[in-house]
């Protein structure tokens, strides 16, 4: 077993659902050790530091080595703020953001490490996801979202910047667990004003919130 493989099985065999999400990631790990990924030629591709390759084809098992994550209620990195990135990185390097599946991820990165695994991200292209738009789903949402004034800190494109993440085009399914985690304060380690701005909202509201993010842009 790889230290990868090992690593995963460590961090996931008493949850379910991330054991889930692991099988997918070594799936894809060996995937893409045997080339079977046109995705990986990527790799080799950009100007990254000497010993970071094994880092990104780490984390590319979740998050796409493209930044274009292929498991549920993980998010894609592509096209997001290269401020938002490095912080959030060392949030997690630090252990103050905690993310079951991520701890000890980056356990010794660098500081310069993150910051040319945050550029490497930010320059990919975001690929919206292949799903049909439910006219009044959306129309809800982009509603709900222009009341809660979300464009006034991530832009009215919902691009982001800065430290605010790219919320266009994200997976619906990690806009909604993310959301759900503000909103019951379980969000350990991110922006509190995020509580506060989710606050009075309902469940289907958020439901409806995350459908018309993921599907606007990139």
């Amino acid at each position: 077993m790889s230290s990868w493989a090992r690593f995963i099985a460590s961090r996931t065999a008493a949850d379910p659902h991330l054991k889930l999400n692991a099988i997918f990631a070594r799936l894809f790990a060996l995937a893409l050790a045997l080339g079977a990924i046109p995705g990986a030629a990527l790799l080799h591709a950009q100007d990254l530091p000497a010993g970071l390759t094994a880092r990104l084809v780490a984390c590319g098992a979740c998050h796409g080595v493209d930044g274009n994550a292929p498991l549920r209620e993980t998010p894609s990195l592509a096209g997001q703020p290269v401020v938002f990135l490095e912080n959030q990185m060392v949030l997690i390097r630090e252990g103050i953001r905690e993310i079951a599946l991520m701890k000890g991820a980056l356990e010794g990165v660098t500081d310069a490490d993150i910051t040319a695994l945050a550029r490497h991200y930010a320059r990919q292209a975001l690929k919206p996801p292949a799903a049909s738009r439910d006219a009044a789903l959306f129309a809800k949402g982009e509603k709900l979202a222009e009341q809660n004034r979300c464009g006034s800190c991530h832009l009215p494109s919902y691009a982001g910047r800065e430290q605010m993440p790219r919320l266009a085009a994200q997976r619906e399914d990690f806009l909604l667990h993310s959301m759900r985690q503000f909103a019951s304060n379980q969000a350990v380690g991110r922006d509190t004003l995020m509580a506060a701005s989710l606050h009075g909202l309902s469940d289907p509201d958020l439901v409806a919130i995350a459908h018309y993010l993921s599907r606007i842009g990139p």
